[in-house]
């Protein structure tokens, strides 16, 4: 596989983005050559992360700093054209990106810094499983609890995580302190005394993503591992940490948008290449669909588009950001998850019955376990009563 250097802090910005940009190109074209096999075979990432440490994209997809990581922009340019490629790998570095983000969400500058400069030198792979609705809402209790003890705490539970449960160096989850009933965000090793887990297996889509559940036996959490708290509630949440689960669902959105874009590109390829059932030229109709669909996956991307100016202007501004600006941003997400799925769902299914080659399936399965948990329904009536009402609480409601 050919590879880009890393971007460097001796390079301009945009010479930065240009690498990077070239590298996510070489990585996905090397991902896309045996994306049906390794589909099919359906194992964990750990190959598919050894490609990404080779080519320096997670520590390239960090929070910018002097001299290091990717802009908001920069990194979804990226997400989307890894998951164009293969989206159980694109999902893999959204959620890796988005947790990178977690020591500035909820830790203090200083532990923030340290911890994502450590994150570049190792080239951690992160992932993680934070909620946003109180631990109290499931009437069995809690799923993780820490428990006190003189250098830190012991972490016990278990929990489902969405990507490389067996391949990440970071996870990052939430846990109720057993002494205060604080909710804490901490990051654990898998490799950590204690700690378990259980690959899923079989899954309909996505399963190459390395999804499965971290069990937790008397893990050792050190005060270090301690990000900061999670606020119970969203009147309590400081403007940028309420920013967390929204950046989360619109990286996931670029997935989407990636699975759509690869879709329509493998099944014009396999039309062009006449290893399709129907020729253009022997089916006039197939002009009006695939204009149909393009016309889907381009709507779809301009609303995914806004939303990720006006996120990245957000996470800019930092700490200092004003306490309204989250609702709105919010609300675009939910915005773009609703379009974003709509379409993705449509253009897998309908490229699936126009072209109908082997290996095309993968995007609609992917595309349905993606979009599983995110009902669009429950977004919509979330957006119209923020619009009708300007109800932050509604705002929030649409990412529980």
């Amino acid at each position: 596989m050919r590879t880009t250097p890393s971007p460097t802090g001796r390079r301009s910005a945009d010479e930065q983005r240009h690498a990077l940009l070239r590298t996510a190109r070489d990585v996905a074209d090397d991902l896309a050559a045996d994306a049906i096999a390794r589909d099919q075979a359906g194992k964990p990432p750990t190959d598919e992360a050894a490609r990404l440490r080779e080519a320096g994209l997670p520590a390239a997809l960090t929070p910018p700093g002097p001299g290091r990581g990717a802009d908001w922009r920069t990194g979804c340019a990226v997400i989307r054209e890894i998951a164009a490629a293969d989206s159980s790998v694109g999902d893999v570095l959204a959620r890796h990106y988005v947790h990178t983000w977690s020591g500035r969400f909820y830790a203090d500058h200083q532990h923030a810094t340290a911890l994502e400069e450590e994150s570049v030198r190792a080239q951690w792979l992160w992932t993680g499983a934070v909620r946003t609705s109180a631990p109290n809402d499931d009437a069995k209790g809690p799923d993780l609890t820490l428990r006190p003890r003189t250098t830190g705490y012991l972490l016990n539970g278990r929990r489902s995580v969405e990507t490389a449960v067996a391949a990440a160096d970071q996870i990052v989850v939430d846990a109720v302190c057993a002494a205060t009933g604080d909710v804490l965000v901490a990051r654990i090793s898998p490799g950590a005394r204690g700690v378990t887990v259980e690959p899923a297996h079989d899954r309909l889509g996505q399963r190459v993503a390395g999804a499965g559940e971290v069990v937790l036996d008397r893990v050792a959490i050190t005060p270090g591992q301690v990000l900061g708290r999670r606020p119970h509630d969203e009147e309590s949440t400081a403007p940028f940490t309420a920013l967390a689960e929204p950046a989360l669902r619109l990286a996931l959105c670029h997935v989407g948008l990636g699975i759509a874009e690869g879709a329509l590109t493998e099944a014009r390829d396999l039309i062009r290449g006449g290893r399709a059932h129907r020729l253009p030229g022997e089916d006039p109709d197939l002009y009006l669909a695939y204009g149909e669909l393009a016309s889907a996956a381009q709507t779809a991307t301009a609303v995914v588009d806004r939303a990720t100016e006006v996120m990245a202007q957000a996470l800019a501004t930092g700490p200092q950001l004003d306490a309204e600006v989250p609702a709105g941003v919010a609300a675009l997400v939910a915005t773009a998850e609703a379009v974003v799925s709509k379409a993705t769902l449509h253009i897998t299914a309908r490229v699936l019955e126009l072209a109908d080659a082997p290996g095309l399936d993968r995007f609609w399965r992917n595309a349905r376990v993606l979009t599983a948990h995110r009902p669009v329904a429950h977004r919509l009536r979330s957006i119209g009563e923020h619009y009708l009402n300007g109800s932050h609480r509604a705002v929030a409601a649409a990412f529980h």
